[in-house]
């Protein structure tokens, strides 16, 4: 027996495990609140775990839609990139599948896949955690994006103020200039 099919005779065991595993990177509250809400409106970051936790757990043992799987992954990486973990922690879900399976599966897997299999499991997973770093690196990257826009925004928005209010107009030579010294002195007074 391969050790896909133990992994598909206990899926469900074994998503299970791997959620239980990601919820306890969270505070308790947070962990008990997504295993007892169910609903997908009440607690939609419960719902998309599973949902991307099953996809992703399908696409490994398959192996036949790239795109699926890095949509499942990408569900997980966003909202953990978005929440205030580190980037090891923030892409460690993927990880922890290896030791949901081991857990589930205990001696199995040797006695009846074999070190092989594992070892290509194992790295199925690793080349899937170097995805999720990118995935990971690309979210970060837009929201930087964003927090600049937003900065560049805000300041465009101050500086029209300025102008307005000490009556400078687009071309001005001297409006940066001017504008620091009426700050200055206004800030004097």
């Amino acid at each position: 027996m391969t050790l896909a099919d133990l992994i598909s005779n206990r899926r469900t065991a074994i998503a299970k495990r791997w959620y239980q595993l990601i919820l306890e990177s969270y505070h308790p509250d947070t962990s008990r609140f997504m295993v007892q809400e169910g609903d997908r409106f009440l607690n939609p970051v419960g719902y998309t775990f599973t949902q991307a936790i099953e996809s992703i757990l399908d696409e490994l043992l398959e192996g036949s839609d790239t795109e699926n799987l890095t949509q499942s992954l990408s569900n997980i990486v966003k909202i953990r990139a978005v929440q205030d973990f580190s980037p090891s922690k923030a892409i460690s879900p993927v990880f922890l599948l290896k030791r949901a399976v081991r857990e589930e599966l205990g001696p199995e897997i040797l006695e009846q896949a074999g070190i092989g299999d594992l070892q290509e499991f194992d790295s199925r997973v690793d080349r899937v955690a170097l995805l999720a770093f990118d995935i990971y690196m690309q979210c970060k990257q837009k929201i930087f994006d964003i927090r600049v826009n937003e900065a560049s925004k805000r300041s465009a928005i101050l500086l029209d103020k300025i102008n307005r209010i000490f009556g400078y107009q687009e071309g001005d030579a001297d409006l940066e200039d001017s504008a620091s010294d009426h700050v200055s002195r206004g800030s004097a007074r």
